[in-house]
């Protein structure tokens, strides 16, 4: 039997190593039209800083390993034209066609290019690792003194401080009120005084829809980098039939299965139920991708695995702060029908007599059912943590008592006998009634 694998990266390999160990005695094979299919997509900010030396390094594995290694047929350079479910047959372009018994599609996502003036010789997405080595090189060879980044979600916002920790001027720009997508002013505050403090200057509500737009703004860019959005590269799914959901991405199940037998999906092409909403979502990001294209591999292999969901968990690392946020914030609770209730504290790391940092926490809780709906930290130092103790909590759908009850560590260079999380909960309580 014959599985194919529609593109690499996280979600594509991650099936097709999850595959092989499903079934040992599988044919496998991976089309991928780029050059490589095991790299560090999320490292890209760092190769332009400068905290990683070279577009190498990114490099996980090489994609002839994975015959050697694996017995995984990889095929880079390869392009698929169209899916042919009735034949069970892949068309690549060139003419090519591919039997296939079973077919993961994990096509990814594209960074929106819908700027006026975007194939420009100094405006670059970044998304590829073709992409870091371009731009790394015009850093090095046309050393720009000033850069736009258009777009203030996490990658926008990682890009921007790379640049500025590189040496560059950097304005960074975003279209709405908020960043991050979260609709979380306090947030967005804290975010925005850090930013400007690394000497970004931050333009919110600032639509740019042309590159000419920047000088009009009275920020001229000798680089400028498009991180608006994602989107779901999914016209070769819905060619061949495949249905799509109300976010615009691969519809699947739990099994990571789409409404055509033998076909699954996985990664940035695809929504995913949301943990807290119940309603699909469309969250591309690399933990989600890995974990999907598990659960597809396993499934097309033979296997009975799901995946049940996300919480919405992101970090984004900046220099001197990190902030991470999981679940809903008030804004968002309200929009899907909660009677949200927040808090925001500002609680110390670590024991102060060993240099305690500030660190803020934002919890939101639903009013009528006391239940955990999200939160975010911001801090120095330990918020992967904390945030991951807030996602835990979504995920095993705990009230705010039962939050406020967790047996946290504690220990004196490392967290305070009231974590913030605990200091937290107690202040949402106390709204609660």
């Amino acid at each position: 039997m014959r599985l194919v694998v529609i593109g690499g990266v996280a979600a594509g390999m991650s099936a097709a190593a999850r595959a092989r160990r499903a079934d040992p005695s599988l044919e496998i094979v991976v089309l991928e039209k780029g050059p490589q299919v095991s790299w560090a997509a999320c490292g890209l900010p760092y190769l332009l800083s400068g905290r990683v030396n070279r577009p190498e390094d990114l490099i996980i594995r090489p994609a002839e390993s994975f015959q050697r290694e694996r017995n995984i047929g990889v095929r880079t350079g390869a392009e698929v034209a169209a899916i042919q479910p009735s034949r069970r047959q892949v068309a690549l372009c060139g003419g090519e066609r591919l039997a296939y018994d079973r077919l993961v599609i994990a096509t990814g996502a594209r960074p929106e290019r819908a700027v006026a003036g975007a194939d420009q010789p100094h405006v670059f997405t970044l998304h590829t690792l073709e992409d870091g080595r371009r731009i790394r090189a015009f850093l090095e060879e046309q050393r720009p003194r000033r850069a736009a980044v258009i777009g203030g979600g996490y990658i926008g916002l990682e890009t921007a401080d790379a640049l500025a920790e590189r040496g560059l001027a950097v304005t960074l720009f975003e279209a709405g009120a908020d960043l991050l997508g979260r609709a979380d002013p306090e947030l967005t505050r804290r975010l925005a005084e850090h930013l400007e403090g690394q000497g970004i200057e931050l333009r919110l509500n600032t639509p740019i829809t042309a590159v000419e737009d920047l000088s009009a703004a009275g920020a001229p860019a000798e680089l400028v980098i498009l991180a608006a959005r994602l989107h779901p590269n999914v016209e070769l799914a819905a060619e061949a039939g495949i249905e799509l959901g109300r976010t615009g991405a691969v519809r699947v199940t739990d099994r990571m299965e789409t409404n055509l037998a033998g076909i699954y999906a996985a990664g940035d092409c695809i929504e995913t139920l949301h943990l807290v909403t119940g309603g699909p979502v469309y969250l591309p990001l690399g933990t989600t991708a890995n974990k999907t294209g598990r659960v597809a591999g396993a499934n097309a292999a033979g296997a009975r695995e799901r995946f049940p969901g996300v919480a919405g968990t992101m970090i984004v690392a900046l220099r001197g702060l990190a902030a991470g946020v999981t679940g809903l914030s008030p804004a968002q609770a309200r929009k899907e029908g909660f009677q949200p209730t927040a808090v925001h504290i500002t609680a110390e790391d670590r024991s102060r007599y060993l240099g305690s940092r500030p660190t803020l926490v934002e919890l939101v809780a639903d009013r009528r059912t006391r239940r955990l709906l999200g939160g975010a930290v911001l801090g120095e130092r330990g918020v992967a943590g904390r945030v991951n103790v807030i996602a835990a909590a979504l995920t095993a759908g705990m009230a705010v008592e039962q939050l406020a009850q967790l047996d946290l560590a504690y220990a004196p260079p490392l967290a305070p006998v009231w974590d913030p999380l605990l200091l937290a909960a107690r202040a949402l309580l106390k709204e609660l009634g």
